[in-house]
Order: C-alpha cells, then structure tokens, then sequence
C-alpha cells in the first residue's frame, strides 16, 4: 500500500505511530506521504516518528531513490508535503506524483468532500473517520433529515456508491473509534450474539478527568471543529416505526452505567454517523432502533451553550476592523488543543454499543465496550486517550484494507465487511475489549 494520510492533527499522528508499530518492516505498508496545510506540523509529525521505537523508519533521499525499491532495505518509507485540502486538484496532483492507492482522510470535516472526490479522480481507495454535514440554518426538527439538514452525513458518500463500484474503487468512511469500532461491534453482534438483533445503542463516555480545580476549565478532547459540529447540529436517531428522528442539541439525557470502574455516566444524544450506517448494513438481522449518546462534561456544555448564543460557530466569514474572519476558524484556533492536553488527566474513555435482541427464543442484553486508560495512551502512544483510541481505531481498519481482508468495490461504513477479521486483530494488536451481558429489561419481542 502506497498511503497518502490527510491531515496530521493529533489523530493522524496517531494512526502513523500505530500502523508504524504494527508493520516495521513495510511488509504491507509500503510508503506514506503525511500532508497537512501546514507544513511545519507536517514536518513535525515526521520527526516524532524518526523518532518513534519499533520499526528503522527510512527517509527517502531523493524520487528515483524511493521509486527503486530494490535499493531500498524493506521498511517503511514516510515522506512530508504541505496541502491545501480545499483545493482538489492539489490533491489529485500530489496522489498521482507519488503513486498513492489509499488515502487516509484525517482532516477536518468540512473538507472531506474535496479528499474524497480527489481519491476518486486519482484512482485511490480512501478512508474517513466521519462524513460533512450541512444543517439548515433554522432546523425545523421532527421526522426526516429534510426539514433540518441541506446535505445529511453519508449521504454525499454513499450517492456515489455506484461511481467508485464502477470504477473498482473502495471507500470505508466512518473509521475510527465511533463511528468505527462500535460499528464492528455492532456487526459482530447480529453474526454472533444474536438471532435477532433489535436494538443497538452507542454509549461515548469513560471516566476521564483533570485532577485538581477544573471550575474554569474547557477541554474538547478532540477536532474542535468536529465537536462544534456534531454537539451542536441537530442530533438524529433511527427507528424502523418512524425513521429518523431530528432534534435540537443535548436532547434524550438520559444516565447509563458503564462498566467498572466507569460508573453512571449522563450521556446527551450528538449528530454520529451510527444512527444512519447501521440501519443500511444491520436492517436484514432484524434491527429497529439505532441512537448515539455522548458524556460531555458540564464545563464544556456550558461553554458550547455560549459559543452558540453568540454565533461563534457560524462558518460565515464576518468583518473585524476590516479583516474578514469566519467566527469558528476563531474558535479553533483559540481553544486548547488536543494534541497539547491529556497527559495530566486521570481515569479513561469507554466507548460500546449497547444491544438488545433475542437468542435462542429469549430477550438477550449486553454491552460491548472498548476501554481506554488516559495514563497508559500517554505512556504508550505519546498522547490522551480520546485520540488515541480513534487513531488505534482507524489504523486496525487501513491494515485490513491494506492486506485485502477488507475488499469491495463501492463505498461502504465497517459493518459492511466481515466482523471477525477486525475483532481478531484487536486482540493481536492489544485494543482490549469486553462484552458484558446486561440484566434483561422490559417485554420481549416477536
């Protein structure tokens, strides 16, 4: 695989020191070219995995050099380049300079769209951790996307499904941790758990915190762009009754207990690309509910609460002393960033999928989580554990897509594939997980 990664934020980094550790010796992983508007991170990204134990990274010393691999001594080869995401054809012209077949979007979403159509142009397979929405400016809520969204997530990836299938390409959006290994959980559940698999639930939380005073501390944990998106977009969840529910933002609280030493967590329903992959693939294993929730601590409610009173997550350019800004391009750039925070904080992250079905004629529960320790992802990968275990997520993904164990034709989310090959690596690669069988709630179904 001749892999492009777009975007080397926190995450990106993070998928490179992984896939770095899982094949030193570029048995699959032939080359990577790590690219980001700015070339200084780009740059950066690079040194830390010269750096970074576990493999002897070689850096190509000129093209004819990295092109003969014959010279070469089997490693991996990682090359930097500064891009501008908006612009595709910068794009297709660097995929197509350095050969690239796999393009690993890791950027911020509002330009997905121009790395998924320059993969395409350039005759590239491509991977996302997530798609770019567009919500109308006054929602109207209720039932159908229609009334509160102009472009729904996925919907401008799977609209070209039958252009990438003609063209024998692929393309797995929704890969990282959730959407991502939550949506093999899901999978893994309706072909092995279940008979019938009812319900899935996705639970984002954990028990991760910052010692000490927090009164005035704000911390997104990850892409704030991301977060501004999906907390404060109108959120959706799915039924087989009444389609897609579309509501205004932190609405469905509800309290759930994660396993020990997790505890209660209050979660709050956000935008995620679950409620609408999972009916697509997991409908023929009897599903009829899908939802996403997410823990957000009160400091960053309130926060985004105000952030979004003032209009300080418009992508409206607005003028300032006769300098035009857009208020969210403000936002970013002001707020800690993930790459720069966690090492301090305590407890972890626990992301699963809570499903409801029936086996061998019962109503069966169960929870499947993934946990995560903030202490050990600092130790280990260099960075917290909400990046960290995206990136560990994503890169199981790029290994079975690299070694062929993934393989179709189309654009598709995880739970189009097989389940098992992911879960296995899992297991090899030392991304624990855990199913815990719940006490059995409410009536049956038929």
């Amino acid at each position: 695989m001749r892999m492009m990664l777009v975007g080397a934020g926190a995450v990106g980094e993070c998928i490179l020191k992984v896939l770095k550790k899982r094949d030193p010796k570029g048995e699959w992983l032939e080359y990577v070219l790590i690219t980001d508007y700015s070339r200084e991170r780009a740059e950066e990204v690079l040194e830390h995995l010269r750096a970074w134990p576990g493999s002897e990274s070689k850096m190509a010393e000129n093209r004819a050099m990295f092109m003969d691999r014959r010279s070469q001594k089997k490693c991996t080869i990682y090359e930097e380049a500064c891009v501008d995401a908006h612009k595709k054809s910068e794009l297709v012209c660097l995929m197509k300079e350095h050969a690239i077949d796999f393009v690993m979007d890791a950027a911020s979403p509002f330009v997905s769209n121009y790395i998924f159509d320059a993969a395409y142009e350039a005759g590239a397979n491509y991977g996302s951790m997530g798609t770019w929405s567009v919500p109308k400016e006054h929602p109207e809520f209720g039932i159908g996307f229609e009334g509160s969204y102009l472009e729904p997530m996925t919907k401008y990836n799977f609209d070209r499904h039958e252009q990438w299938k003609k063209k024998g390409l692929t393309a797995c959006i929704c890969l990282g941790i959730d959407p991502g290994v939550v949506n093999v959980f899901a999978k893994y559940a309706a072909e092995y758990l279940f008979d019938e698999l009812w319900e899935v639930h996705v639970k984002d939380g954990g028990n991760l915190e910052e010692p000490g005073n927090r009164k005035d501390v704000i911390e997104f944990g990850f892409n704030v762009w991301t977060v501004l998106d999906e907390v404060m977009n109108p959120n959706a969840e799915w039924s087989l009754e009444n389609g897609f529910l579309i509501e205004d933002a932190f609405a469905g609280e509800e309290e759930f207990r994660m396993p020990e030493p997790y505890g209660i967590n209050r979660l709050v329903k956000v935008e995620h690309e679950e409620v609408v992959t999972m009916p697509r693939y997991l409908s023929q294993y009897g599903l009829k509910k899908a939802s996403f929730k997410i823990a957000l601590d009160d400091n960053l409610l309130n926060a985004l609460k105000v952030i979004n009173a003032l209009g300080l997550r418009s992508t409206k350019p607005i003028e300032v002393d006769g300098v035009k800004v857009i208020p969210r391009d403000v936002v970013a750039a002001c707020a800690p960033q993930p790459k720069d925070i966690g090492a301090e904080m305590t407890g972890g992250m626990c992301v699963g999928v809570h499903c409801i079905g029936k086996k061998d004629g019962k109503r069966k529960e169960c929870f499947i989580y993934q946990p995560f320790d903030n202490e050990e992802s600092v130790k280990t990968w260099g960075m917290q554990a909400v990046v960290a275990q995206t990136g560990f997520g994503a890169a199981l993904g790029i290994e079975l897509l690299g070694k062929g164990i993934w393989k179709g034709a189309g654009v598709f989310s995880p739970e189009y594939f097989p389940s098992k090959p992911y879960m296995d690596l899992m297991k090899e690669a030392g991304l624990w997980y855990d199913i815990e069988e719940r006490q059995v709630t409410g009536c049956g179904q038929d």
